[in-house]
């Protein structure tokens, strides 16, 4: 498996990543145990009609849950079938019960719940499916080397579509905590202590809305989806991820030194 070239952590590794992204996708969605993986996929999808059929295949069902970094769960076959069956038009369906809206759009995806339409069946469906799980694939290698640029990569891909949706302002940032990856980001972004989770839901939509607004000048969710202002919010996550990283016992003027040269 090609291993993604980091140069170093923060915001000097980080531009280095972005500028090499594409070509470093690239290589890396060749490798052996990938392209296996994706090959069978796009041969075999079509024909499956259930979700049953998709959990008793364990090599479509690596690239079905990779697509949607759930890939954690891949051994809990009952409940991936359950959530798959249930599909996502009933508000007591098993997707809809997690505020992690991942699970929601994985079972949309792929459709076999009542009324809904198989994913494969619609055009364009496949070519998605492996790019995620390619893109999804690579934020994870690069975490194994770097968990802060695995949570950038995922944040840049994702975070755009997740503000741009339909619903309510308080509807989208719920959506935000509700998927530990960009609640990561948010919460080191903002400045916000571990234990901030453990207060009240509505507590915490209102402390990110202004503490959103006061750091990075946006209380809106959708503004996110402007590249200026994405960029804003991941440089000041890296710049706090490696301050935290490096402030352990580091002086004041080499913590400064070393962000300088970032």
């Amino acid at each position: 498996m090609y291993q993604p070239v980091l140069i170093s952590s923060g915001l000097a590794g980080w531009q280095f990543l972005q500028r090499t992204y594409d070509q470093q996708l690239s290589v890396f969605s060749q490798s052996t145990e990938l392209k296996r993986d994706t090959d069978h996929f796009a041969e075999k999808i079509a024909s499956v009609g259930t979700a049953e059929e998709l959990v008793s295949d364990r090599q479509l069902l690596t690239v079905a849950m990779g697509a949607f970094g759930l890939s954690d769960d891949i051994n809990n076959t009952f409940f991936i079938q359950k959530m798959l069956s249930d599909g996502t038009t009933a508000d007591d369906a098993l997707a809809n019960r997690f505020s992690d809206s991942r699970y929601r759009d994985f079972s949309e995806a792929f459709g076999f719940g009542p009324g809904e339409i198989r994913g494969a069946l619609k055009p364009g469906f496949v070519d998605d499916i492996i790019a995620k799980f390619q893109a999804n694939s690579f934020e994870v290698e690069t975490g194994n080397q770097d968990e802060s640029m695995r949570i950038a990569l995922y944040a840049e891909r994702t975070l755009p579509d997740v503000v741009q949706g339909s619903g309510t302002d308080a509807a989208k940032w719920f959506s935000i905590m509700g998927q530990p990856p960009l609640r990561t980001l948010f919460e080191t972004a903002l400045g916000l202590p571990q234990a901030f989770g453990q207060i009240d839901i509505d507590q915490q939509l209102s402390v990110f809305q202004d503490r959103s607004e006061r750091a990075l000048g946006v209380s809106d969710p959708a503004d996110f989806a402007d590249p200026e202002t994405l960029d804003r919010l991941v440089t000041t996550y890296l710049a706090r991820s490696q301050l935290g990283q490096i402030g352990s016992g580091a002086s004041g003027a080499s913590i400064a030194l070393t962000l300088l040269s970032s």
